[in-house]
């Protein structure tokens, strides 16, 4: 069961990838949890209408993800990425947080899956390989 600030946060969107498609999923089947979902909806909509509000909510300074991603690689534009550093560990902004969170998982997944693939065309190639002359 998913408490009200698992639910805030999924209208938020400030939840990751994985924990947004399982409240998605209840969602779609249990009328307890859309009841709840309606109800929060209603006051975060009813809520801060001052151009702070407004900037949180839309995420206006919010880096795109593909900013994320090239930050977390080092590559691109000095300026940007101390503006990006400075959103995340001053800011804390929880969505970029949460982005950057999960483009560092899918890296680092897809890191292992090179490392394999690699591994498995060097064992299939290497028998095809000539032998070293001993002279």
């Amino acid at each position: 069961m998913f408490t009200r600030d698992t639910l805030r946060a999924f209208i938020l969107e400030t939840l990751p990838d994985t924990e947004m498609a399982a409240v998605e999923k209840v969602l779609r089947v249990s009328p307890l949890i859309q009841g709840l979902h309606r109800e929060l909806l209603t006051q975060v909509d009813a809520g801060d209408h001052s151009v702070g509000g407004v900037w949180r909510r839309e995420r206006l300074t919010c880096p795109t993800r593909e900013q994320l991603g090239s930050y977390l690689l080092d590559a691109g534009d000095t300026e940007l990425w101390q503006y990006i550093d400075f959103h995340l560990k001053t800011v804390a902004c929880e969505w970029c947080l949460a982005n950057r969170d999960d483009l560092t998982r899918q890296q680092q997944s897809q890191d292992k899956q090179t490392t394999r693939r690699r591994q498995q065309i060097y064992t299939s190639s290497a028998a095809l390989l000539p032998k070293a002359r001993q002279g």
